[in-house]
C-alpha cells in the first residue's frame, strides 16, 4: 500500500529496526526489535488511561535500553484495534507522527493478533478477549495453527458463549467477565498475559519484509464502537 511518502533506503537495510507501541487497553506499552527479535520493552498497566503522560517517555526510554536513536528506526508498528476507542487515536498519531518526521512506513498488528503471538503452542483453541463495556467483548477464535475459526466481532457474553470451541484458552482484559460465569467449564484461564507490544514483533517483521505498509494519510484503527460506545 501507498505510504504517501518518497520510499527510503532504510527499507533495504539489513538491520531492521522497528518500534512497537501499544495503546488498545489500559495498558500503555513499547518495545523495540532488531530483525524480529526483542531488544526491550516499557509497559505498565494503571487503573485508568495515562498513555498520553506516558507514552512518549515510554518510547525513549525503549529506545534508550536498545543502545539505539530514534532516527536508526526502520519502521513503527501499532496495534490497531479493536480497543479504546481514545487509546487508540493516541497510540496511532503517535506513531504517525514518528513516521513522517523520519519518513518511515508504518505498519498495523491488530489487537487480538498481537494478543494471540503470546500464547505458547498448544492443541487447543485460543481466544484473545477485550472488554468492551458491560457484558460485551470485542474477540475471535483462533485454532492451534493460528487461523482464525470465528472472525473478530462484538460479543455480548452469555453461559454458552463459545461452547462449540471447547477446550480453549482465554487470555486479555475481557476474561475478568468470564471467570464466575464461565467457572466449571473446561477453559484454560490466562491472567498473566494482556495486551503488550511484545506481541507485535514477530507479526510486524514479516510485515516489513513484505513491505505490507499502511498509507499514513488514510490509514485508520480497527473501532467497531465509536468514543461513546455505539456500534460503528
Amino acid at each position: 500500500m501507498s505510504m504517501g511518502l518518497d520510499s527510503s533506503l532504510k527499507f533495504q537495510m539489513t538491520n531492521s529496526y522497528i518500534l512497537h507501541i501499544e495503546t488498545a487497553t489500559k495498558v500503555c506499552s513499547v518495545a523495540v526489535s532488531l530483525n524480529g527479535k526483542l531488544l526491550s520493552f516499557k509497559e505498565t498497566q494503571a487503573d485508568g488511561f495515562i498513555h498520553s503522560e506516558a507514552l512518549t517517555g515510554f518510547i525513549q526510554e525503549a529506545l534508550n535500553a536498545s543502545g539505539i536513536l530514534i532516527s536508526d528506526l526502520n519502521a513503527v508498528s501499532f496495534s490497531s484495534g479493536p480497543g479504546s476507542y481514545t487509546g487508540l487515536r493516541i497510540g496511532l498519531s503517535t506513531a504517525k507522527g514518528i513516521c513522517f518526521a523520519l519518513k518511515i512506513p508504518l505498519i498495523s498488528v491488530a489487537t487480538l493478533d498481537a494478543l494471540f503471538s503470546l500464547v505458547p503452542k498448544s492443541d487447543k483453541n485460543i481466544i484473545p478477549m477485550l472488554d468492551a463495556r458491560r457484558m460485551e467483548v470485542y474477540a475471535a477464535v483462533y485454532n492451534s495453527n493460528g487461523e482464525v475459526i470465528q472472525a473478530l466481532d462484538a460479543i455480548v457474553l452469555d453461559e454458552t458463549s463459545f461452547s462449540s470451541f471447547e477446550p480453549f484458552t482465554i487470555l486479555g482484559d475481557g476474561l475478568e467477565k468470564c471467570k464466575e460465569l464461565w467457572a466449571h467449564r473446561p477453559i484454560e484461564w490466562r491472567e498473566d498475559l494482556f495486551t503488550s507490544a511484545r506481541g507485535q514483533v514477530s507479526i510486524a517483521y514479516q510485515k516489513f519484509q513484505e513491505n505490507k505498509f499502511e498509507d499514513l494519510a488514510y490509514f485508520t484503527p480497527i473501532y467497531l464502537k465509536d468514543a461513546n460506545g455505539v456500534r460503528r
